[in-house]
């Protein structure tokens, strides 16, 4: 799955509801997921890791969709002139 069809298919998925809930609860709801993702690599299982993960990029995705940005736009910048 690339970038694109990845932000397709949450919006197929969770769109409505994820516009209803607005982009403040979303950057709280991804940031939680950060947090379950660092305790996941630091003591969790392969399995466990993989699981946190996919949650990070399904919120981080649909924040982006929410804010009208693409992560293919959001990456370009490490394929022009990467930091």
């Amino acid at each position: 799955m690339d970038l694109v069809e990845l932000q397709r298919l949450m919006d197929e998925l969770y769109g409505e509801n994820d516009r209803a809930r607005g982009v403040p609860s979303t950057v709280a709801w991804l940031a939680e997921e950060l947090g379950e993702l660092a305790q996941a690599v630091r003591k969790g299982t392969r399995e466990q890791q993989v699981h946190e993960f996919g949650d990070v990029l399904a919120w981080l995705a649909s924040l982006a969709n929410q804010m009208g940005i693409t992560l293919d736009e959001a990456m370009q910048r490490y394929v022009d002139d990467p930091p």
